[in-house]
């Protein structure tokens, strides 16, 4: 089978198309599926930029969808023919987070999704929404599934409520349409007007540029009539906190889910403590989460938002144009 494997030193450069040898049948417990495609994280080009550790051939890429080829013997969850998705965290299944699963994430701690074939435990994929294609389900393994426990799972979005979603990726542009689909007011940044246009057609309800509106935060706490939003999903880290902290209404909730903007330096702890604001890292979600975002996504009927597609052996490219920052909605790698 056809594979991408990064050779050492990480780079995009050593992003090599490999000729490996079929996994062949599964065994008790385990499913082979046939990978149609993949789609692009910032956390995957961290991995293959060499910004996180990984052995020299790993198979990267954390998000996979297919269609089962075959079952082993005691497998009840799927059947042959059954569209399915992969986890970013195969290990875990409901509840806490156990302390092993940050270790074995595809991709990364262990091979990914950037070849035709595998065959894995079958709980390590769940099934796909109904109608959608392998290219949209990919998109939901980390991205889709980090917006909706920003919200749902770590948040209480509901009818009403205010959120603030930054930029236009992947992340971001599930916020707001899952916060919409809730009943929420959603306020969208962006340093281009193109996209805030492209948000705004996807239900945004207020608009800013954080290029002509550099104290962003005083401008939504202003667009909330002086009470601030009920939620951050905060993708930018270090250097946009702050601004994020000045947003959010008092006893509200920022979710730090990505350092794009910087990773150390000084926050405002005295807003922190008088606004009693919950700044909560997150990581992704559980199997259990998953499922309850597939069917979220099958009862309201939302889809995502594709930008370019790229085919497997040019996975470098793909993440060119993701550091381009030139996407809008998650980047596709077709197997």
């Amino acid at each position: 089978m056809r594979a991408i494997q990064l050779r050492a030193p990480a780079s995009l450069d050593n992003l090599t198309l490999a000729d490996l040898s079929d996994p062949g049948d599964p065994g008790p417990g385990e499913i082979r599926v046939r990978l149609t495609a993949s789609s692009l994280n910032f956390h995957d080009f961290t991995v293959v930029a060499g910004m996180i550790p990984t052995v020299d051939g790993r198979i990267p890429m954390s998000d996979g969808a297919g269609t089962v080829e075959a079952i082993g013997k005691g497998v009840t969850d799927y059947r042959v023919g059954d569209h399915v998705v992969s986890l970013f965290f195969p290990y875990w299944d409901d509840g806490a987070a156990p302390s092993t699963a940050f270790t074995q994430v595809p991709g990364d701690g262990i091979d990914g999704y950037a070849r035709e074939v595998v065959v894995t435990p079958q709980h390590w994929f769940t099934r796909a929404p109904n109608g959608w294609s392998a290219a949209e389900a990919a998109t939901l393994t980390c991205a889709g599934l980090t917006a909706w426990r920003a919200l749902f799972v770590d948040g209480v979005t509901q009818p009403g409520s205010s959120v603030l979603v930054q930029g236009s990726g992947g992340v971001s542009v599930f916020a707001l349409q899952f916060a919409k689909a809730a009943g929420a007011r959603v306020i969208a940044t962006s340093s281009s007007d193109a996209k805030l246009e492209r948000l705004k057609a996807l239900g945004a309800d207020e608009l800013i540029n954080y290029k002509e509106v550099p104290a962003w935060g005083a401008k939504a706490f202003e667009l909330t009539g002086g009470r601030g939003v009920d939620t951050v999903v905060e993708i930018g880290g270090a250097g946009t906190l702050d601004q994020s902290m000045v947003a959010t209404r008092v006893g509200g909730h920022v979710a730090l889910i990505g350092v794009l903007a910087g990773i150390i330096g000084p926050v405002k702890t005295a807003l922190l403590m008088s606004r009693n604001l919950r700044v909560q890292g997150l990581t992704v979600g559980s199997r259990a989460q998953q499922l309850a975002m597939i069917a979220g996504v099958e009862a309201n009927g939302i889809r995502p938002i594709l930008d370019q597609h790229f085919e497997l052996e040019n996975l470098a490219d793909a993440f060119r144009h993701q550091m381009s920052n030139a996407h809008f909605g998650k980047i596709i790698v077709d197997i």
